[in-house]
């Protein structure tokens, strides 16, 4: 006999395999095969048994169809290069889109005098951390303070780095330790928990070999049976005896089908609807406020002093853009205005334009060359300052408390983190114990409807045979193997 199962399947070992060492993972797996080993593999006695025998030992039925989806084949399509050559020539048809696109955008933008033309922007370089500011400082000015703070500044930042290292590294043993305590403590909890499964499994197989034993024994004893036998059903609701099968036809309505079809459609319709009904609100509500820049544009035209001409200038540009005017229309309204006419030409190509010069405080003066600026936030920012005016007493204050306050902060996180983390453990530890100790009643529960299932085809293919009127003696070795099966088949107890 050739037994073939996954023996971590089971839904007591996959608990057990989920908290254990791989040690104990291993010793686990051994017994189990040891024990299997041990129950299972038999001398094979069939050149003792006549075929009826063998039938009748391995309860072998006269006519059992195989499921109705052995058969089925998913039908692959024939592979073929093509798509591999169509992937290779998509991607250089992207390639050779991206080389038009390059060489358009060099056509149009070598024209100087579009007004259109993206602005030439300047490379910033941002110095935001201290340890790089010290040393752009010492390259920049290599002056006897510099060298000094800028070496200082290195020196706390090798300091903060080694602490925080050994607080981190405490910080992870003694969790671990803590985590390797309320596995301990987890262990154990779990003893009573698996007990009580493994128990159960065993109370099912031995209850349930009672009630079959009372059964069976009804019809192999001399006791006259009854004459009315149950009608009974296999699992899946299928019946298998001499060579028929019966099915639940399950009935199904298309109403509910109508139902849900029209109301998607009409949540459609009405969604839609609210849609449009939004756009055009929306729109309006545009217009409106366009129309309202534009009646701003013209009383500026019609207000205009040049006393107020640099005034007007940023809120006329700001109005086209929100009225989103025309090139004609800001045309027609700087010509309204009453300024010279050399104030309105270098007007108008201005606003024009589609771009605005950046600040060059933010960022530089415009040309393809790169800038540097510092903006500093960090604590060691201030032992440089004190450090380069040693008699700043202020200096030496905000060095020391934000320091210290960085250290202490650091400190509190760390601990706090690493009390939550055990806190956090433990109560997971909690919740798996409580969790395994609710699932011991579904374990039982899909154990025993595993076993029914196995063994319910075993019953029907007896009572088959009793209705067909063999004789008690071929009954009993049916009954003794349907016994035998519940006793000793799937699914399996381990211990």
């Amino acid at each position: 006999m050739t037994i073939s199962f996954n023996q971590f399947r089971d839904g007591e070992t996959l608990r057990q395999q989920r908290n254990l060492t791989k040690q104990q993972r291993k010793n686990n797996t051994d017994t189990k095969e040891g024990v299997l080993v041990n129950s299972f593999i038999k001398d094979s006695q069939t050149n003792e048994l006549s075929l009826n025998d063998t039938r009748d030992l391995l309860v072998i039925s006269d006519n059992v169809k195989m499921p109705e989806r052995l058969n089925e084949q998913e039908i692959s399509k024939e592979k073929s290069l093509l798509p591999i050559s169509a992937a290779a020539v998509g991607v250089m048809g992207v390639i050779a889109l991206f080389t038009m696109f390059v060489k358009h955008s060099a056509k149009i933008n070598s024209n100087p005098n579009r007004l259109d033309k993206l602005p030439s922007t300047t490379r910033n370089v941002a110095i935001n951390e201290e340890t790089h500011q010290a040393i752009y400082r010492m390259i920049h000015n290599p002056t006897p303070k510099t060298i000094l703070a800028g070496s200082g500044v290195l020196a706390l930042s090798a300091m903060a780095f080694m602490g925080k290292t050994f607080l981190d590294g405490y910080r992870d043993v003694w969790v671990k330790r803590k985590e390797a305590d309320i596995q301990k403590n987890l262990q154990e909890q779990l003893i009573s928990i698996e007990t009580q499964s493994f128990g159960g499994k065993i109370q099912i197989i031995r209850s349930m070999l009672s009630e079959r034993a009372r059964e069976l024994n009804r019809y192999v004893s001399n006791a006259k049976p009854s004459d009315t036998l149950k009608v009974r059903k296999s699992f899946g609701g299928v019946t298998f005896c001499a060579g028929k099968d019966y099915k639940q036809q399950e009935k199904s309505s298309n109403f509910k089908y109508f139902l849900l079809g029209a109301g998607t459609l009409a949540s459609i319709v009405g969604l839609g609807f609210l849609s449009m009904k939004n756009l055009n609100a929306g729109k309006k509500e545009i217009a409106n406020f366009m129309q309202r820049a534009k009646n701003s544009i013209d009383d500026i035209v019609k207000t205009s002093k040049p006393e107020h001409i640099e005034h007007d200038k940023i809120t006329l540009k700001t109005l086209f853009h929100e009225a989103d005017s025309s090139k004609q229309e800001i045309e027609e309204a700087i010509q309204k205005l009453n300024w010279d006419d050399e104030t309105k030409t270098s007007f108008t190509a201005e606003a024009l334009r589609a771009t605005a010069k950046v600040n060059e405080a933010m960022g530089g003066d415009g040309s393809d060359k790169t800038t540097f600026y510092s903006h500093v936030n960090d604590y060691r920012a201030h032992l440089y300052n004190y450090l380069l005016d040693t008699d700043n007493q202020s200096f030496k204050q905000l060095f020391f408390g934000i320091t210290g306050l960085s250290a202490v902060t650091y400190g509190g996180k760390l601990i706090g983190d690493a009390i939550k983390d055990v806190q956090v453990k433990k109560i997971n530890a909690e919740t798996e114990v409580n969790l395994q100790q609710r699932l011991v009643a579904t374990e039982l529960r899909n154990f025993k409807s595993k076993k029914d299932a196995a063994i319910q085809p075993l019953i029907d293919e007896f009572y088959c045979q009793v209705s067909q009127g063999k004789p008690k003696e071929e009954l009993k070795t049916v009954a003794d193997n349907i016994l035998l099966e519940i006793k000793n088949g799937p699914p399996f107890v381990y211990s």
